[in-house]
């Protein structure tokens, strides 16, 4: 049995609805190549869901925003494998699968070993070897049979109608509960709401409702402006003539204008005080009214526009508008009333209008009075800013209550939450529930249920002799556990490991039996949970913690009998490993590979899957690539060859094609391809000679000269080749030639150059 085929992934992590991989077939070296966050981690949880018959694993993975649940179909051993409706068709425990679940479970969380992981590693050890029951231990069984069949006798007198949906064991366990009525009438209000699941879908939350106020402090700025304050804005426009005058200019002007009426005595025109001539002609004079003048008009449009604005802002529409929202209000809270708690809406909404018509009645006046006489100064007198006041306390209380209100909006949302997810089901199961705790405690019921629970306790004293019988383990945990220990160390040594494992046993706790260990560095053992010193925490890095997990997976797969059928999962197994590891990893897997029936690797790194690639039998491996699809991801068929072959290698087939085909397309990429080859070679044949960002120029001048000594690179016959090639390959090198573009190329020469540049770089 192996996995064939990813038929369809649909609403699941980054894979809105996939069947590509459909059409590409698993060999049993499968290698699935992903960049970060495009979907490994999930075709793995996917694997492990079906090989733990989990399905939280899948659901707790649906697509965000998808409407449907998720729906996987797998090709497995010839047969189609479907995830629906929250479960699978048919589970396959022949899967085991190293990821980060597999690292959380069994051996940290982090840099934390909790009780959970050591006693998830006890089962993984035990597991591996297989857990068989003795001849005593089946015996008790079959005597728990017995006691099954007369519990069946005694569970079928309790009828079926008083325990409803629960089994008997559930129905005689439920408590007595005073408060069960008052509980069953909740539930069926509960179930009520859920029925009116579109009516409280439909229905909107509180709004805001504000009541405008008058500003008075602006009102009352505007009516107090005088003339006075209107000469100030005139001039302040004449400044930017005054600063013209120089220093002492506009006390000059100012002192003149005192005294144009005294000098212009016995004339019927202005004369200027300084120079007696005719003011009429004056520009200054003319400009100073204008802007007097201007600033006049001014007051009275403001005077104007904030009488309109009152009207408007105050008017009846306002009002009505006011009355219709709070009318809206106070039908949304006996509507919300029923699932939440609303306060009331208590507002008098005729003695706010009252108040609001005589704010308002009280601010219009004195504004007309203004517009009577703009010059005049005005202020709003008491009575009006008493009226002011109430109107605007009716504001507060308004705006109090809307404030309450809206706050309720959150709980409101909540209620739409959960009426939207409501199960009616669910609901009507609940009620279900409450019913049969109330049928369990009538008097005919409680005699039956007493029946069947002494069974059961009889059948429990049994049990407990059988649990006796299971002290036989203990002597194979003692044989398994040193097993395991040097299993452990040897993957430890091969992956290159800096630490070791003792006193890898087996211990009974409260809370269950669990493994423990303690790491050995530099011949210094390192408790798990130390809280002070070295400790688990503190002493191995991400990349140990990682290979650790690595050996553990190893090892349970080495004490596994059935090794040979099973289906071997490994995600990014080089997350956190050092550079080092990577081939010991990459050797493992080829030794594992022919003891299994699949080996599945999923990983971001190129190279460490290449690596795979290339040592495995063309024959029985395939790869597959999760590529980008829009905002999510796709199934894919993965070229490794294009990502295994070098650079290198790329331009070594470009000139080869060349040389075969002689396309006229290819020529200037081709000559442009000579000089990296040299340089390539160079530095891979004289890598003392020729450092990185070392010249080819510069190279054959050393070899050059060093021709004849002792010291030579290069014979006289290859220096001289080098430079002819050189001296071709420079002329379509950007470094070397300005018009490399352009130089004209002869596919005869070109052809000569690249057979020689070849012939060159196969020389020992």
């Amino acid at each position: 049995m192996t996995v064939e085929q990813f038929s369809l992934l649909r609403n699941i992590g980054q894979f809105d609805s996939v069947n590509a991989g459909a059409r590409i077939p698993l060999a049993k070296l499968s290698l699935v190549y992903g960049e970060n966050g495009r979907g490994k981690t999930t075709i793995a949880a996917i694997l492990r869901s079906l090989s733990a018959n989990d399905p939280e694993l899948i659901t707790e993975r649906k697509r965000l925003g998808a409407q449907h649940p998720p729906h996987i179909v797998l090709n497995v051993g010839g047969a189609t494998v479907l995830f629906q409706n929250g479960s699978w068709s048919a589970p396959h425990a022949d899967i085991a699968v190293f990821d980060d679940a597999f690292v959380a479970a069994n051996v940290c969380s982090g840099i934390e070993i909790e009780t959970a992981h050591r006693q998830n590693l006890h089962e993984l050890i035990l597991g591996a070897q297989g857990v068989s029951l003795n001849s005593t231990v089946q015996s008790h069984i079959a005597q728990i049979e017995q006691h099954n069949q007369a519990l069946r006798t005694k569970e079928n007198a309790i009828p079926a109608s008083a325990r409803g949906a629960f089994s008997v064991d559930k129905f005689c366990a439920l408590a007595a509960d005073p408060d069960v009525d008052a509980k069953i009438g909740e539930a069926e209000r509960n179930l009520s709401a859920a029925k009116s699941a579109d009516a409280i879908r439909q229905r909107a939350a509180f709004a805001p409702v504000v009541l405008p106020r008058f500003d008075v402090d602006p009102i009352n700025r505007l009516l107090a402006r005088t003339l006075p304050d209107l000469e100030a804005e005139a001039a302040a426009r004449m400044r930017e003539h005054f600063a013209k005058l120089g220093k002492g200019g506009e006390a000059w002007v100012g002192e003149g204008l005192h005294r144009i009426a005294a000098g212009s005595e016995g004339h019927d025109y202005e004369v200027c005080p300084f120079c007696a001539q005719d003011l009429g002609g004056s520009p200054l004079i003319a400009h100073y009214r204008a802007y007097f003048s201007e600033a006049y008009e001014f007051l009275k449009t403001a005077i104007k526009d904030t009488g309109q604005a009152i009207n408007t802002s105050h008017g009846g529409e306002v009002r009505a508008a006011f009355e219709r929202a709070i009318r809206v209000a106070s039908e949304n809270r006996e509507f919300w009333r029923a699932f939440t708690s609303i306060p009331e809406v208590e507002i008098d909404t005729a003695a706010v209008e009252r108040a609001w018509i005589a704010a308002r009645e009280a601010v219009l006046p004195v504004l007309r009075a203004k517009a009577t006489a703009p010059l005049e100064p005005k202020t709003l007198p008491p009575e009006s800013l008493e009226a002011i006041e109430v109107y605007h306390g009716y504001c507060n209380a308004v705006e109090e209550i809307s404030t309450a209100l809206q706050g309720c909006n959150a709980a409101i949302a909540l209620v739409k939450e959960q009426v939207a997810a409501a199960n009616i089901a669910a609901l009507e199961s609940d009620i279900s529930r409450l019913r049969a705790i109330k049928a369990r405690h009538e008097p005919t019921i409680v005699t039956l249920c007493d029946a069947y629970l002494q069974e059961k306790a009889t059948k429990g004293r049994t049990e407990q002799q059988r649990d006796q019988a299971r002290a036989a383990l203990d002597h194979y945990r003692r044989s398994i556990f040193p097993a395991y220990e040097t299993a452990i160390n040897s993957y430890l040594q091969r992956f290159n490991a800096g630490f070791r494992l003792q006193s890898v046993s087996s211990v009974n706790t409260r809370g269950g039996s669990s493994a423990s260990y303690s790491v050995v560095i530099n011949n210094v053992p390192v408790s798990l949970t130390a809280d002070e010193g070295p400790s688990f925490r503190n002493t191995l890095s991400a990349g140990d913690r990682n290979t650790l997990a690595l050996a553990f997976f190893f090892a349970s797969l080495d004490q596994d009998p059935n090794l040979a059928r099973k289906i071997i999962v490994i995600d990014d197994p080089m997350t956190s490993l050092d550079e080092h590891r990577s081939l010991t990893t990459v050797q493992e897997m080829r030794r594992l590979y022919s003891r299994v029936r699949q080996i599945i690797v999923l990983s971001h790194s190129k190279p460490f899957l290449c690596a795979i690639w290339e040592g495995a039998d063309t024959s029985t491996r395939t790869a597959v690539r999760i590529a980008r699809d829009g905002a999510g991801s796709t199934l894919a068929v993965w070229d490794v060859r294009q990502d295994c072959i070098t650079e290198h290698d790329r331009r070594h087939e470009l000139v080869a094609e060349y040389l075969r085909s002689h396309d006229p397309a290819k020529e200037r990429i081709v000559a442009g391809t000579l000089r990296p080859i040299l340089e390539t070679f160079v530095r891979i044949a004289y890598p003392s000679h020729f450092p990185p960002g070392a010249l080819l120029g510069a190279f054959h001048n050393v070899c050059q000269q060093r021709v004849g000594t002792a010291a030579e690179i290069l014979s006289a016959n290859d220096t001289n080749e080098l430079r002819a090639l050189l001296d071709y390959a420079n002329r379509f090198h950007h470094d070397t030639n300005a018009a490399w573009e352009t130089a004209a190329i002869n596919d005869t020469e070109l052809t000569h150059f690249c057979e020689r540049t070849i012939d060159f770089t196969r020389r020992p």
